[in-house]
């Protein structure tokens, strides 16, 4: 345990903890420090230098996010040479930066441009210095804006250190430095697996997803087209906090009501196909389990860690799930059963979905999707677009009255909505797998060991006529990769695995930190997402997924049974190998057979 001793910050004394840094010690005493790179999710960089303070004994201010506190210290936070100091960097940054904050996506939500507000510097005492360079546009996915790159590098920390992907790096130094892809070729041609953490922890507008707000309204406003659309289990968490509600509130009601608004023909729900998913993906596993296969099943349900699969591990691509996300099953059942039900020309649906990540745009666009016949997801919109589209249409989103979804693939049980927390998927399969295997109710549904934030969860479950079933849930891909390197390792000496079942997210947190999300959601803010979704399972009248009177129906009227031939062909898809350097695939390396 560190020792604490006494420092003192603008004439406050204080008791510190000695591992702490001059930042941490400021925040925890509610002293304001400016930062522009910092992120408290993030190691720091020290590479703004907005966050410098002067130290006794120290001639040269020092960058306060990385300079440890030590015992005696007197830090000034606030004098005359310290903002002249802040204000010559940020008139360095603001003259070599495409300065259209009306126009960019990242308006009111920039942290650059709230420093700048807030120190009262006037665009118009700089020396423009920018050359403008084109967009990086090769990504169905992200757009890089490199004229609004401040070089801050959490971009890098996070796609190599919490992501281990290695996309994106720092190219020359100085004032000449900038951040880019490896071989310069665009993020497009980059192992890039979509995730968007890039996007959300970048604190200007240098990262955005490729918006097809256009295209959805184009489509809602052409007559001769039926608009569907289903919202992804975190969206009504991340829109309560968004309009000023609690961030653990649920809006899903609200959601509903603006959707309708907007003008959407169908308003439905993915966390319907979450459901479905828990069947489907479930009943695999209860084949393999009774097939006496000792490798572990993974979940399918992120596509950002389907992409890194695929990348780095596609020697495991038969342990993985060949169950299609709940967005994609529900892609299809819209231009199929719906179509059907409703008696509605599929050509003329438009399948959109709102999710929590820009990684479901690549989903919606693989070549293999497109078992309705069309391509089944036409598509996607991250949570930010659909923030986009209520203001655009005027609409007053916390006042609105509370409305209720199109009937048919809407109702959800407890199970489907914790989907959008990491373990969700694991919990919402546990409590149904239970029922697949011994016939029997899993009485306490609740299963908090695979709650939570800590990187990779272990848990044993005891299943009667089975014994324990061991599972394990990671989260962010630097834990992903810790996990299926074990059971790499496991398999090749052994040709088995000590795990069962495991579930991966690629974003730290779950979907609800995903890379769709607003701007500005650190883990603490995700974890109080994550608690409004388990206050809604807990209100939930029914919480388990094979107990949806609509999931029961869809198999009775059109599916069959979980894993039926039909099932399979429509809910399932297919892996593909992929080169490291450019993420294009290579190699189809699993095959769309059913496994019993």
């Amino acid at each position: 345990m560190s020792q604490t001793f006494e420092i003192t910050i603008d004439g406050k004394v204080l008791t510190v903890d000695g591992s702490l840094t001059i930042l941490e010690a400021a925040k925890k005493a509610n002293i304001y420090i400016p930062t522009l790179c910092y992120h408290p999710d993030l190691k720091p960089t020290s590479n703004c230098g907005i966050c410098v303070v002067e130290v006794n004994g120290h001639p040269q201010p020092k960058r306060a996010c990385s300079t440890p506190v030590t015992p005696g210290m007197t830090v000034k936070t606030n004098t005359l040479k310290l903002r002249e100091y802040r204000k010559t960097l940020l008139r360095l940054l603001l003259s070599n930066h495409d300065v259209s904050c009306p126009t960019c996506d990242a308006n009111e939500k920039c942290e650059l441009q709230k420093l700048v507000n807030n120190m009262g510097i006037q665009l118009n005492d700089l020396q423009p210095l920018l050359k403008k360079v084109p967009l990086d546009q090769t990504s169905i996915a992200i757009v890089r804006d490199p004229n609004k790159c401040i070089s801050c590098g959490r971009c890098v920390t996070v796609c190599n250190e919490v992501q281990t992907v290695n996309a994106l790096t720092f190219v020359n130094r100085g004032f000449e430095g900038s951040i880019e892809t490896a071989f310069m070729k665009g993020i497009g041609n980059s192992p890039c697996v979509n995730c968007g953490q890039c996007i959300v922890y970048c604190p200007t507008g240098a990262l955005t997803e490729r918006s097809e707000v256009e295209q959805v309204w184009k489509a809602i406003f052409d007559e001769t087209k039926h608009v569907i659309v289903q919202e992804a289990p975190a969206i009504r968490v991340s829109l309560a906090d968004e309009f000023g509600m609690s961030p653990s509130e649920i809006s899903t009601e609200k959601m509903y009501a603006a959707l309708k608004a907007i003008g959407f023909d169908t308003v439905m729900d993915t966390n319907f196909t979450a459901d479905l998913t828990i069947m489907e993906e479930g009943t695999e596993l209860v084949d393999r389990l009774k097939a006496g296969i000792q490798k572990p099943l993974v979940t399918s349900c992120s596509p950002g860690w389907i992409k890194f699969m695929e990348t780095y591990y596609p020697d495991l691509a038969d342990c993985v799930s060949t169950a299609k996300s709940p967005m994609s099953m529900f892609g299809v059942l819209s231009k199929t059963y719906f179509a059907k039900q409703k008696n509605i020309d599929p050509a003329s649906i438009v399948s959109v979905a709102i999710m929590p990540c820009t990684a479901k745009k690549f989903e919606a666009r693989r070549p293999e999707l497109s078992d309705s016949g069309f391509q089944d997801t036409d598509y996607v919109l991250t949570t930010r677009e659909f923030l986009r589209m209520i203001k655009e249409a005027g609409i007053d989103f916390k006042n609105l009255e509370p409305a209720e979804p199109d009937h048919g693939m809407s109702y959800y049980t407890g199970a489907g909505t914790i989907f959008g927390a990491t373990g969700g998927v694991m919990e919402a399969a546990l409590r149904s797998g239970y029922t697949l295997v011994t016939g029997e109710e899993l009485e306490d549904v609740e299963i908090k060991a695979v709650r939570g934030l800590e990187g990779v969860k272990e848990a044993e479950i005891n299943i009667p006529n089975f014994g324990n079933l061991k599972v394990a849930v990671a989260h962010g891909l630097a834990n992903a990769r810790k996990l299926m390197d074990k059971v790499r390792q496991q398999i090749n000496e052994t040709g088995k695995s000590e795990y069962h079942f495991i579930e991966i997210m690629a974003c730290p947190g779950g979907c609800v930190g995903g890379g769709g999300q607003p701007k500005g959601n650190d883990l603490a803010k995700r974890m109080l997402r994550a608690e409004g979704l388990y206050n809604d399972d807990k209100k939930a009248k029914i919480r388990k997924s094979h107990q949806n009177p609509e999931i029961t129906k869809i198999y009775e009227d059109f599916l069959g049974k979980p894993n039926s031939e039909i099932a399979h062909k429509l809910l399932h898809t297919v892996y593909f190998k992929r080169s490291q350097f450019d993420g294009k695939s290579t190699e189809q390396v699993t095959k769309k057979e059913a496994h019993h």
